[in-house]
């Protein structure tokens, strides 16, 4: 009898040993997952069960990475309602609804299907991690009824959605937890913003705190241009969706995106199987530059620079200091708000806060431009997408918030000006540089002066090699001031693209500023320009022996290898009418 009854309880504790060892990855409606058991994805990589965080002795139920040393949690059905023992219940009920109960068979936590199902239904974990609710016989497709990728917890996922299924309204987005003990929901979000021009946002509380930048069609314009050998990343726009995912290029990797509100980051970590543990691949805010609006309306933040916060060119600081940036830079010249107005082309910009944006993807850029210089509220425009050489137009209204510069990314924006204030830079079809005849009694005199280059031009002969020998000879027919190459690089910040005033036949001009003071345009003849060392002294000859009110003046010139340069008096811009009329 004894023996008898000890062989029963053998069998007894080896079924249940089995059965609590047991894993498959699906459940039927006719089965249930109660504390203690799990479900395995297919090839190994998740599991799904029953768990306490940390130090908690509350339980949940969730999803986890399976053969890892520690457990790493990637998604909590119950969140907000824990169970305080382990009486916990997973099953799918009668109508093909997923719920979680308690002891006293009280509902925990569901997943509120809005109709009830009439087909059998399995409740299956995928080797993505996703958990699905599926027709029984629906194996083989992607048709769900539900499943946890729609609800994330605070991790992002290889092929998880953020964003919004426009046509049934619903929204995927990352919140952190409130602790390492605590899963339920906390106040630091990744969200897509669903407007006009939408972008990645990140939310501490009722706060901005983060931005990705637009979309542009290749990357979001505070990213990288440089190949990520980890990962690569899609975002979706269209009538029925609105996302952002990402997927891994080696399905070796193993990587997850998490929100952690600790350290008010998000994080994307990398399994290294060699010393079994996670590794930190990036940050987002990676440098006090991601701050949201840390530098005001038309401040833009260079992390290089001392102060980090820069007002942009026409622009100074509204509070008039050097730390408190929070009020932003005001227009040194009012705008006219009307046609006269003109723009500033600004390049490897983070471009601004979009919540204030419209977008058209039929416009050009020239288009773009027109119907922003109508409306006296649009402050800024360029193209919304840059693949292809560029297509569309997007553009802001009201103040420009939270810029910095990019130069590893970025793009170009044309923020609008007072027509006074575009003698630092300039666009051709708004204004003319004054280094060129602006009066029209000169007309006569510039071609006199262009018929006597031309002639001089065919009485040259061949092609010679030029020699910095050469070049020194030239010089010493010059008869005015030649300037050191050096002393017009510093002028001009090294020709630097922020000091370029527009750009004509023979090469660009730039604007600078001399050692004693003065402020100067310097016309730097192409390299490609069909003008030669031969032409460009006589006009240089030519020019500075002419003298007139409207003429600007030639103060000298730069011939230094292959550099040849013409250094003019600088006045700003006006529009040809006001010198004609």
């Amino acid at each position: 009898m004894d023996v008898f009854l000890f062989s029963f309880i053998c069998c007894k504790l080896l079924f249940f040993l089995s059965e609590s060892s047991f894993a498959s990855d699906t459940i039927t409606s006719s089965q249930s997952l109660n504390d203690g058991r799990t479900l395995v994805s297919k090839d190994g990589s998740f599991e799904l069960g029953f768990f306490s965080p940390g130090s908690s002795k509350n339980r949940y139920v969730g999803i986890w990475y399976k053969n890892m040393p520690f457990k790493t949690v990637v998604w909590v059905a119950n969140r907000i309602n824990p169970i305080n023992d382990s009486s916990g219940l997973l099953v799918v009920n009668e109508t093909g609804n997923l719920i979680l109960t308690s002891q006293n068979k009280s509902v925990v936590w569901s997943a509120n299907l809005s109709k009830e199902v009439q087909t059998p239904v399995v409740l299956q974990l995928l080797d993505s991690g996703n958990l699905v609710l599926r027709g029984e016989r629906d194996g083989g497709s992607e048709t769900y009824l539900w499943q946890s990728f729609d609800y994330p917890s605070d991790t992002l996922l290889p092929g998880m959605k953020l964003g919004w299924d426009l046509k049934t309204g619903l929204e995927r987005r990352i919140t952190s937890w409130k602790g390492s003990d605590d899963p339920s929901p906390g106040d630091f979000i990744w969200k897509i913003e669903r407007q006009f021009y939408p972008e990645l946002v990140m939310w501490k509380g009722s706060r901005k705190f983060y931005r990705t930048g637009p979309w542009n069609g290749l990357i979001f314009s505070a990213s990288s241009l440089r190949l990520n050998p980890i990962f690569k990343y899609r975002f979706v726009f269209n009538e029925d969706e609105l996302y952002y995912t990402f997927y891994l290029t080696d399905k070796a990797v193993i990587s997850r995106t998490v929100m952690n509100q600790t350290v008010s980051l998000r994080q994307r970590f990398i399994w290294r199987k060699a010393n079994q543990s996670w590794e930190l691949y990036s940050n987002l805010p990676k440098d006090q530059c991601d701050t949201y609006g840390l530098c005001g309306a038309y401040g833009i933040c260079i992390i290089s620079q001392s102060p980090i916060c820069q007002c942009l060119e026409g622009f100074h600081s509204k509070s008039g200091g050097y730390v408190d940036w929070s009020q932003g830079c005001v227009r040194n010249k009012p705008l006219n708000y009307s046609r006269k107005d003109g723009f500033i082309k600004f390049s490897e910009l983070k471009l601004p806060d979009s919540t204030s944006s419209w977008v058209s993807k039929s416009l050009n850029l020239k288009e773009c431009r027109e119907k922003c210089l109508e409306n006296s509220s649009c402050m800024a425009y360029t193209n919304s997408d840059i693949t292809r050489g560029g297509s569309g137009c997007v553009m802001w209204f009201g103040d420009l918030i939270d810029m910095r510069n990019f130069q590893d990314g970025g793009q170009d924006l044309y923020i609008r000006m007072s027509a006074s204030e575009l003698g630092a830079k300039n666009e051709p079809t708004t204004t003319i540089l004054v280094i060129l005849i602006s009066a029209s009694g000169l007309f006569t005199v510039v071609l006199m002066v262009g018929c006597y280059i031309r002639i001089s031009r065919g009485n040259i002969a061949g092609n010679n090699r030029r020699t910095d020998q050469e070049n020194e000879d030239q010089n010493e027919d010059l008869e005015l001031p030649l300037f050191e190459l050096a002393t017009i690089a510093n002028a001009t910040d090294n020709f630097s693209i922020n000091k370029k005033l527009g750009e004509g036949g023979f090469g660009p001009v730039y604007k600078g500023t001399l050692p004693d003071g003065q402020e100067i345009a310097v016309k730097r003849l192409s390299k490609i320009s069909e003008q030669g060392l031969k032409e460009l002294k006589n006009e240089v000859i030519l020019f500075s022996k002419l003298q007139h009110r409207n003429l600007v003046k030639l103060l000298g010139c730069c011939i230094q290898g292959e550099e040849k340069l013409l250094i003019y008096e600088f006045m700003p811009n006006r529009s040809l009418d006001s010198f004609i009329f």
